[in-house]
């Protein structure tokens, strides 16, 4: 099952975990904490990435303290993350007076490193396409990161009412040294209005597998393998959160369908 439908919660949702028989290195939860609650955990075997949604944060971490974490909504800010290193302890206080979200982005990794933090400011943000395939990409742990953690990789994309993205349709599923990366992917979708929807396609060039889906606000979505363009309906400004991760590098080198590429070029 590619597709994977939001259930509201309070507390902690393993949405993507060890056992989902789709992904070998990704895991993915949500957290939603009413005001005054906290939420604690160890990451075990994995390095996790803690991106705030909404509300606001204090997240202590093996001795590390990052306060006065806030986020009015992913449209209308920037992201705020903390990093947490594998073996470790963490806990997550909702210091607001609403209801505090975050996801939870996980992945194995052999090597311990140190928490940090990702401001606002740290966040990369980019134009990408053009046309009605134009919309905005936020790195937030990508070459940022670099040297500071093993194997992730996260970040957010913005698509305007009516636009496309990962397009032209692109796949990071064979590995080619600077050609084409080999990552697995999930993406976890928003929408503003929150009753709109977005479409998700994804196939392979042998169409042994190619299939579309409605997505809506909460949903997940799981990427092992194949082309995955994503479009906004009208009227609907749609955001995901992507998390990536492979077994060569952190270099993402997504390669367009052949059949589609020539967009670039008009």
């Amino acid at each position: 099952m590619l597709l994977i439908r939001h259930v509201p919660h309070i507390g902690y949702r393993e949405v993507v975990g060890p056992d989902n028989g789709v992904l070998r290195l990704l895991r993915f939860g949500t957290l939603t904490l009413p005001a005054g609650e906290a939420f604690t955990a160890e990451t075990g075997e994995d390095e996790a990435v803690l991106v705030l949604l909404s509300g606001r944060a204090n997240v202590q971490v093996d001795g590390w303290t990052f306060s006065g974490l806030s986020r009015q909504d992913v449209f209308t800010e920037r992201a705020t993350a903390v990093y947490v290193p594998r073996a470790t302890q963490y806990t997550v206080h909702n210091e607001g007076d609403g209801v505090l979200e975050l996801a939870v982005c996980r992945t194995p990794a052999p090597v311990r490193y140190e928490p940090f933090l990702v401001t606002p400011q740290d966040v990369q943000a980019r134009e990408v396409g053009r046309d009605n395939w134009r919309r905005s990409v936020h790195d937030i742990v990508v070459a940022n990161a670099e040297g500071r953690v093993h194997r992730i990789i996260v970040g957010e994309t913005f698509n305007p009412p009516g636009n496309w993205s990962s397009y032209p349709p692109h796949k990071h599923d064979t590995y080619q040294p600077g050609v084409e990366a080999c990552m697995e992917e999930v993406y976890y979708y928003r929408l503003r209005p929150r009753q709109g929807f977005g479409l998700q396609h994804i196939y392979t060039a042998d169409r042994s597998l190619d299939e579309a889906h409605a997505v809506r606000h909460g949903d997940v979505f799981l990427i092992p393998h194949g082309y995955h363009p994503v479009c906004a309906a009208g009227g609907y400004e749609l955001y995901y959160l992507w998390l990536m991760a492979g077994e060569t590098d952190r270099v993402m080198i997504p390669h367009d369908d052949p059949a589609h590429a020539w967009v670039k070029q008009v």
